[in-house]
């Protein structure tokens, strides 16, 4: 029986698969695990696999890219003067270029491989069948569905060493705030959850946009779940956020704000679902299908996360929030991408000076699964003046505990966090109360007269 192969998918195709086979180490072991190197049809793909795997067998370890450079220019030599020319033309395109469709072409290829070697079983379970070999077929079959599953047993202590100092282990997302970006190492990394916690109009929603607009800058896909407005008021946000001009005066310069933001090198994907219509399930089958188109999300962001509906109704509203906060967490760690939500305060944090922990609506044990909590506090004297304060509840990272002062202009939704004077949160409080005292004993002196 003659074997197929990856012909059906094209040459680009083949040439991506060699290439994830290069940089993607656990994508690796699951392909060495069922790949056939004539499923390549192209004799040069064939020759750079090849390599790879030697490589992976004789040392033990997974080859980078500048070592791959090496083993190349060290073992083609018996190879013919064209193989030798594409496998050199081939390496030269795929040291300086990013990947698209790694999603798809993973699950292609190792489906096509693994169906391949179920099938190769099978057909040795039919001779094994004249001699009632049972316990074999079954042995067979077994091994044959365990080839290429997900080998990615854990993170190796040793073997993994430098891999966790590389900048790009977190490959973390700046949040556009020097101070913030400072205590967290550069803001929030694959797989983490970070919340912002403030009450009714304080500035949940501004905040969430800033975040998104900074990633778009930097040239990363963000999807915004707006789950309480309209996409259509999302968008505006973006552009008054992206360019600078006013809300109000947006209608008057739509031919300029066009040609800033179609500059943007990421993309925005702006997606409505009406409060508590959407579970953390939908919000999964939704990026499902942007994965599926080739679009790779590097932020996700939940406007808000209290809003979503539980997967499962339990007896306390508590517990069901604990577990939609741990299934956004999951989602970041499964879409290897980091989370932004909001989560509202109760009333003891509607006229707070400093918003902790404490103050956080309905369930403070949601909090405990999140990797960077920071809370927004805004007197009415604070909206008056546009100012405000920002808390660093919990950073796993980095330094937390800290005030910083922003000034917040609403009119074209920008936040800027000012240097923190040091100050603690015991004398913001008394500060505070020195303010209101002032207060009341000035309208008390003005009813007097």
């Amino acid at each position: 029986m003659s074997k197929e192969n990856f012909s059906q998918y094209g040459k680009d195709f083949q040439e991506t698969l060699c290439h994830l086979i290069l940089v993607d180490r656990p994508f690796a072991d699951q392909m060495f695990e069922v790949l056939d190197e004539n499923f390549l049809e192209l004799k040069y793909l064939q020759k750079f696999v090849s390599l790879v795997s030697d490589y992976r067998q004789k040392h033990s370890v997974h080859p980078t890219e500048k070592i791959m450079k090496t083993v190349l220019r060290a073992n083609i030599s018996d190879q013919s003067d064209l193989v030798k020319t594409q496998i050199r033309d081939y390496y030269a395109r795929i040291y300086k270029s990013d990947i698209d469709d790694s999603e798809f072409i993973k699950h292609t290829a190792l489906d096509f491989c693994r169906k391949q070697k179920l099938k190769e079983a099978m057909l040795k379970s039919v001779k094994l069948l004249k001699t009632s070999s049972f316990d074999e077929i079954s042995s067979v079959i077994n091994d044959a569905l365990l080839l290429g599953a997900d080998s990615d047993f854990g993170y190796d202590y040793i073997k993994d060493f430098e891999a966790r100092f590389q900048f790009k282990s977190r490959d973390p997302i700046q949040t556009g705030w020097p101070q913030i970006d400072a205590i967290t190492h550069q803001g929030l990394g694959k797989g983490e959850l970070g919340v912002v916690v403030a009450p009714t109009g304080a500035g949940k929603s501004m905040a969430l946009v800033h975040l998104a607009a900074e990633a778009l800058k930097n040239g990363k896909n963000v999807v915004y779940y707006t789950l309480e407005l309209a996409e259509t008021v999302i968008a505006s946000r973006f552009d008054s956020c992206i360019t600078n001009v006013p809300l109000n005066d947006l209608r008057d310069f739509q031919d300029e704000i066009f040609e800033k933001v179609s500059l943007l090198d990421g993309k925005l994907i702006v997606k409505e679902y009406p409060t508590k219509s959407a579970s953390p399930n939908t919000l999964k089958a939704h990026l499902e299908k942007l994965t599926k188109r080739g679009i790779k999300v590097d932020m996700i962001i939940v406007d808000y996360g209290d809003l979503l509906r539980p997967t499962s109704t339990l007896r306390e509203k508590r517990h069901e929030l604990e577990t939609i906060y741990e299934q956004l967490r999951g989602l970041a760690q499964e879409f290897k991408c980091c989370i932004w939500t909001a989560s509202q305060t109760n009333r003891s944090g509607l006229n707070a000076e400093v918003i902790t922990m404490e103050s956080i609506s309905e369930a403070f044990n949601k909090c405990f699964v999140a990797d960077f909590i920071m809370s927004i506090s805004r007197t009415a004297e604070d909206k008056r003046l546009n100012t405000g304060r920002i808390f660093i509840a919990k950073n796993r990272n980095g330094e937390d505990g800290i005030i910083y002062p922003i000034h917040m202009n609403t009119s074209n939704v920008t936040i800027r966090v000012e240097q923190s004077n040091g100050e603690t949160i015991g004398e913001a409080q008394k500060e505070a109360k020195k303010r209101q005292e002032a207060k009341l004993v000035s309208l008390y002196k003005k009813t007097k007269k």
